[in-house]
């Protein structure tokens, strides 16, 4: 009787739609190796959202939120709530949820105030209503953590993919404006992640045994040249980075990034890495620049994606050495650009 109460229970839950909570990795996740993972930002719950259906399409083994997950701007927790609670009603999105596991990060509109850090006063009620919409379990550690970062590992030893998503707007220092007053200049003395941000970050790369490590955060990490907001804002933030992948020395690590409503790629050499170093920047999901220049970005690979995208990354684990093609996709199951991305 107990084990047929048992078997109507878990059908009862299979039913009613029920899964593995999101937000953390669960034992089956840490061992069920991943080859597909898709992430995006910049996506207004207000606009036409006609991307859903391409990426659930692709049946990504991740979805990784990279920010402006909504277009909250506001200090009223309930105004910000309800734009959350309308992105997570698409029904197209709400597909995804149930074939993929969702995990992600925000960036400055949905932390609360447009080019925001760490002055912005609601943002640890905001940072909550961040993880109810990612369904971060109650009693999860990040609950408890100042700070969006988290990591997620999966995979079993041998194929195993790290996802660590920093959090660049809890501990930044505001932003140093350029004489004119408008643009950004850079602020050496500035901070983007906080000390104990850069500890915890220190800590998941040190001696880690994935095979792929995909890092990822809001603004982009290596593009240099343009006058909004970039981790060069913070050169010696930007430089303490790649100077900690150089000396822990993770294997297969491919840097993520939204924020400019373009989508676009960019290469470095770090000492010590071993191999090129890329940023994968996909930006928005709803919309993107009207501006459709071309601006200067001496480190880019490639093309500028104007269209509205989202990026799939696909590991060939028989490969040898390891490879990841990284796609920037959009509607109607387009391709705009594609990057082999070897680890010797």
């Amino acid at each position: 009787m107990r084990t047929l109460i048992v078997s109507l229970v878990v059908g009862f839950l299979l039913l009613a739609g029920c899964r593995t909570p999101k937000g953390q990795t669960s034992a089956a996740q840490a061992q069920k190796s991943i080859s597909t993972i898709a992430f995006g930002s910049c996506d207004d719950h207000k606009r036409p959202q006609v991307l859903w259906d391409d990426i659930a399409a692709q049946k990504p083994d991740v979805w990784i939120w990279l920010g402006d997950n909504v277009y909250g701007d506001t200090e009223n927790m309930d105004t910000l709530r309800a734009k959350y609670n309308s992105q997570k009603a698409n029904p197209n999105y709400q597909l995804l949820r149930q074939s993929a596991t969702v995990i992600g990060v925000w960036d400055d509109h949905d932390f609360g105030v447009n080019d925001g850090g760490k002055e912005y006063p609601r943002k640890k009620e905001s940072q909550q209503i961040l993880f109810d919409f990612l369904d971060v379990p109650a009693i999860s550690p990040l609950r408890k953590q100042e700070g969006a970062y988290s990591s997620h590992v999966f995979g079993p030893k041998g194929q195993r993919v790290k996802v660590i998503l920093l959090d660049g707007r809890y501990f930044r220092d505001p932003l140093k404006k350029a004489a004119n007053g408008k643009d950004n200049a850079p602020d050496p003395s500035g901070d983007i992640l906080g000390e104990t941000q850069w500890q915890w970050l220190e800590k998941e790369l040190t001696n880690s045994d994935a095979d792929i490590h995909l890092i990822g955060c809001g603004i982009q990490f290596l593009a240099n040249d343009h006058t909004y907001e970039k981790w060069g804002n913070y050169p010696t933030a930007r430089q303490r980075f790649l100077d900690l992948l150089g000396r822990t020395k993770p294997k297969g690590t491919i840097l993520m990034s939204g924020d400019r409503h373009i989508a676009e790629v960019s290469k470095v050499s770090v000492p010590g890495l071993g191999y090129d170093l890329y940023d994968i920047t996909s930006s928005g999901i709803s919309h993107t620049t009207t501006n459709r220049r071309e601006e200067l970005n001496q480190l880019r690979v490639g093309h500028v994606v104007f269209d509205l995208n989202y990026a799939l990354i696909s590991i060939d684990w028989n490969r040898k050495p390891l490879t990841a093609t990284v796609r920037i996709n959009g509607d109607d199951r387009k391709t705009y650009l594609t990057q082999e991305i070897s680890f010797n």
